[in-house]
């Protein structure tokens, strides 16, 4: 009877991966035979699912080399046995312990299998018709055995590799796009912050250098993808502002505007008050409104309001009819900065300093990210003080939301 040898020689002791590999040895193969290096070149495509480095595949070309014939035969002998001077030579002279490293490789990632014989030496007994009766060395029948599996992995990672090329490739077009829009917006429509804009397209250059996972890479398509939908409102290119053309001007809306909360729209300490003392606040119509942001903020805001509500999509959730223009926007920042424990103390401080339209952009940003904020009051009263000292503007706020990201932007 044959022994076959199941025990590493020396120092090297038995582990489960060794004995799954030794029972992986004996299974039936799917397929009869296979060409070896047809095999080989679909195991280097799929070598990163098995931890292999292409190092290791250099080592295993060496060892297929010293098998004769062709093809992986199940019918065959396909255990090799030079010793480390022959394979270190067909391994472009790579040294004995470099060697030894990646056959260990090779070994615990189950393509090939050690067959160690009593002295640790390699070699093969013949009989006297000159055939091999015995050999010991290394056990190339892994890899007959899972040619099906390496094929379907190889088929996998390349479908993986086209899918990540793709994706490469929108992301470019995408950061080309919105880098030259931008340009383009920053001398034709210089009333927006484009700044802010090209700040980013380059922060995404330099990332779009580096080699970068596929989740990664997918999320920064999905950023580009809003960017670049943002600046297409900017510039009048995109739906949004296609339906806000068609929504009709200020000019044609003469709408009343009448707030369910119990706060006034003006600056007053409390309606409460002036309903104690007798006093019943007009109605505030658009042209009051307008008004009185002309005279607190003679400069419209530089953002967008397609880019505000793409960026601060929750304040929407709180608008009856829908956000169709500014005094919208701003008469829903009103009702929800009560729901948000803003005084109107506060909130009318951060108008007067900000701005009426710039103020409710601060509270939509708050919006976004209130389950962070301690206290609402106090930090919008902190950035009030900021914009009375001229060193805030709600535009850096909104890029960071834009671009995920979760540092202070205050």
């Amino acid at each position: 009877m044959q022994i076959i040898s199941t025990t590493p020689f020396g120092q090297r002791p038995v582990s489960a991966d060794l004995i799954e590999n030794q029972m992986l040895a004996t299974r039936e193969s799917d397929v009869a035979h296979f060409d070896k290096w047809e095999l080989f070149r679909e195991l280097c495509v799929a070598r990163l699912s098995y931890g292999l480095s292409d190092r290791d595949m250099a080592v295993l070309n060496a060892l297929l080399s010293f098998h004769q014939g062709r093809n992986l035969s199940d019918n065959d002998n396909l255990v090799v046995f030079p010793s480390n001077k022959a394979l270190s030579e067909r391994a472009h002279g790579m040294a004995e312990s470099t060697l030894r490293r990646h056959l260990a490789a090779l070994t615990g990632a189950g393509v090939i299998l050690r067959h160690d014989s009593p002295n640790g030496k390699r070699y093969a007994a013949k009989d006297a018709s000159g055939d091999i009766t015995r050999a010991f060395g290394f056990n190339l029948r892994p890899l007959l055995i899972r040619a099906t599996e390496i094929t379907d992995r190889a088929r996998e990672t390349r479908a993986a590799a086209e899918t990540y090329r793709r994706v490469r490739e929108e992301c470019s077009v995408m950061l080309r796009d919105a880098t030259k829009l931008a340009e383009y917006g920053a001398e034709e429509y210089a009333k927006h912050d484009w700044e802010s804009i090209q700040s980013l397209t380059t922060e995404y250059a330099k990332v779009l250098r580096r080699k970068l996972a596929f989740d990664l890479l997918n999320d920064l398509r999905r950023k580009l993808a809003a960017l670049t939908g943002v600046i297409h409102d900017m510039l009048g290119m995109g739906k949004t502002s296609k339906t806000n053309k068609m929504s009709g001007s200020d000019n044609n809306n003469e709408r009343h505007y009448q707030n369910s909360n119990k706060d006034s729209y003006d600056f007053e300490p409390s309606l409460d008050k002036e309903k104690a003392d007798g006093q019943h606040p007009e109605i505030e119509t658009l042209d009051k409104h307008r008004e009185r942001s002309e005279k607190l903020n003679p400069q419209a805001p530089k953002l967008p309001l397609p880019l505000v509500l793409k960026t601060c999509g929750e304040i929407q959730n709180y608008a009856k009819d829908g956000v169709n223009n500014w005094y919208d926007f701003v008469a829903t920042a009103h009702f929800v900065r009560s729901m948000m424990g803003i005084s109107p103390d506060a909130w009318g401080k951060a108008q007067i300093a900000m701005g009426v339209e710039n103020a409710a952009i601060v509270l939509a940003c708050m919006l976004e990210k209130i389950t962070e904020i301690h206290s609402p009051g106090g930090y919008l009263r902190a950035l009030t003080q900021k914009a009375e000292d001229g060193a805030f503007s709600p535009g850096p706020m909104v890029m960071a939301l834009l671009n995920g990201g979760d540092k202070n932007v205050a």
